[in-house]
């Protein structure tokens, strides 16, 4: 990513594409903390301070403490997609985070749609617990991924798979 800032209108389009991702029983479960400007910074900062208080002294590196810091450096935008759970006992969890990772596919559909390049991360401290309170969510909440986004100056790569789509599909 380049640096370029995307238009904060253009966030709030995509936000709005993920609102329309499927959810049983209308629960729509997923919520999104936007980030840009000095509050990117601020998250990048707070990111590598959470893995280096949470990992353990022989696990963790000055290299990936640093590289933490400065996930942002060339970003416009990070969202981060959390699964808030709701109530209802019939809705079982797994259709919850099935929800939640569909508006964040409508999020980076959406952005290709609009020549904006975007990354899905879980890297980091995303699934730690740490993080998860740093965002003040409950415990049965979680932290689905961080959409990283922003402008490229290089063209977007043919996409690519490891299994070719016929082995995938069995028709009857």
């Amino acid at each position: 990513m380049n640096g370029k800032i995307i238009p904060d209108e253009q966030i709030k389009k995509l936000i709005e594409l993920a609102d329309w991702a499927p959810t049983h029983g209308r629960t729509e479960p997923w919520r999104f903390f936007v980030y840009t400007g000095a509050a990117l910074k601020q998250f990048a900062i707070a990111h590598a301070d959470i893995y280096w208080q949470h990992t353990p002294e022989d696990k963790r590196t000055t290299t990936a403490f640093e590289n933490l810091q400065h996930t942002t450096d060339n970003v416009s935008h990070l969202i981060i997609a959390t699964m808030k759970r709701g109530t209802n006992p019939k809705i079982p969890k797994l259709e919850e985070i099935a929800a939640t990772s569909a508006a964040m596919d409508n999020i980076l559909l959406g952005a290709t749609a609009l020549g904006i390049s975007s990354f899905w991360s879980t890297g980091g401290m995303t699934h730690h617990p740490a993080l998860k309170e740093h965002l003040q969510l409950s415990e049965e909440d979680l932290v689905m991924g961080l959409i990283y986004l922003g402008y490229s100056d290089e063209a977007a790569k043919e996409g690519k798979r490891q299994v070719p789509v016929t082995e995938k599909a069995i028709w009857k």
